[in-house]
């Protein structure tokens, strides 16, 4: 009887199998370490789009934040050439104001009234000075209400006292300026 051994047949599949898988195995690695490289590449490349991207936003920022500032500061210089504008323009509608004020004062002066002094603070006028008689002060301010340049004329005090060696009554009164002053003295300023 012929004997076949069929351990070394078995024993060289065995080994050629083992060597298929080990090639296997090998490629898979291979494989797998080449697509874990391609994603780690790809992964870097989009980081450093992104941070690319970021400088340019960054770099863009900056420019509007300069932007933003040359704005602020021409902001500021139109709101103080505004109001340098508006101050003009306050000061050419009331230029005439003193004239009117006084020439009014002329006007409605009744006789044998004198006034000592005349101080302004904004649109109020205080009034004091010396009259033959309280009527004379009474026809004032009747003058004064009936003004179109005065209104709200309001007594403060008035007293007898003697003046080189003269009666009469020393009054102070206060009267507001009207607003129709300002429109009329910047309407005449104009023409």
């Amino acid at each position: 009887m012929i004997r076949i051994n069929l351990l070394p047949h078995r024993e060289i599949k065995r080994a050629a199998r083992r060597r298929q898988f080990n090639f296997l195995l090998v490629v898979a690695l291979v494989a797998a370490a080449g697509v874990i490289g391609i994603g780690q590449a790809a992964i870097a490349t989009r980081i450093a789009d992104q941070e690319e991207r970021n400088a340019l936003l960054e770099m863009e920022i900056v420019k509007l934040d300069a932007k933003i500032k040359e704005i602020q500061k021409i902001k500021e210089e139109t709101q103080a050439l505004l109001e340098r504008k508006q101050v003009v323009e306050t000061l050419q509608s009331n230029r005439t104001e003193v004239v009117h004020l006084f020439d009014e004062m002329i006007r409605i002066l009744p006789e044998g009234l004198y006034v000592k002094s005349i101080k302004q603070t904004g649109d109020e006028l205080q009034l004091s000075g010396y009259a033959q008689s309280s009527a004379r002060v009474s026809t004032l301010m009747r003058s004064l209400e009936e003004s179109p340049w005065f209104e709200q004329p309001n007594l403060i005090e008035i007293k007898a006292v003697t003046v080189s060696n003269l009666r009469a009554n020393e009054f102070a009164l206060k009267v507001k300026q009207t607003k129709q002053q300002a429109e009329a003295g910047a309407k005449e300023g104009r023409s």
